[in-house]
């Protein structure tokens, strides 16, 4: 959408504020943006490493997949997942602080012996799951701010400072033509003035 405004020299005040306002913000948006495509690649390693240990722990427990069978519904429960934010160029990011388990009571003396490896085991995925979660919540939450911040870089980059620059130069010559010509209405005047006088 095109700047509006009105040649005179009001306009030609706000316009230049509003240039400034636009050449100063974009070296910092500019770096936020490349410090959120940093963070993005970080965040989107960080959930690939999350993916692998979560999968070698599920492959690991492969072998052991009809013990799994034995264990009582509900047995491990997760009651919550504290969640802390951390800000990370501006954006705030979910951070896996502690996961609270709810273990159903069970009987050591008839429970397999394993039960308690096994409980152990159920956790471990558990928080690796919830981890993974986090990590994608984090890359997403990441790439949606450096999207917009590219969006803002490029607008004010490609669009608005080109079009206050184009608007503040029109404004200044349609300002000179019309200092200009009151000028050479004064000058004529003059003349003509002169000229009376003269003949008078």
């Amino acid at each position: 959408m095109a700047i509006r405004f009105q040649y005179n020299k009001t306009y030609l005040q706000q316009l230049n504020k509003g240039l400034r306002v636009r050449e100063n913000a974009l070296p910092t948006l500019a770096a936020k943006e490349s410090a959120l495509r940093l963070e993005v690649k970080r965040a989107r390693d960080e959930a690939a490493r999350v993916a692998e240990r979560l999968e070698q722990e599920m492959a690991g427990q492969a072998a052991t997949l009809r013990l799994w069978a034995e264990l009582p519904q509900d047995l491990v429960k997760v009651l919550k997942a504290e969640v802390a934010v951390r800000k990370i160029a501006g954006v705030k990011t979910p951070v896996l602080q502690n996961v609270v388990f709810d273990v159903m009571p069970y009987s050591a003396f008839a429970s397999a012996a394993w039960l308690p490896s096994g409980v152990e085991v159920m956790k471990q995925l558990a928080t690796l799951e919830i981890e993974l979660q986090l990590a994608k919540q984090k890359v997403a939450d990441l790439e949606f701010a450096r999207k917009k911040t590219t969006q803002k870089v490029n607008l004010y980059e490609k669009v608005q400072i080109p079009e206050y620059k184009a608007a503040i130069s029109k404004i200044k010559r349609f300002l000179e033509d019309e200092e200009n010509l009151s000028k050479s209405s004064q000058k004529i005047l003059k003349n003509k003035l002169a000229r009376a006088e003269a003949d008078a």
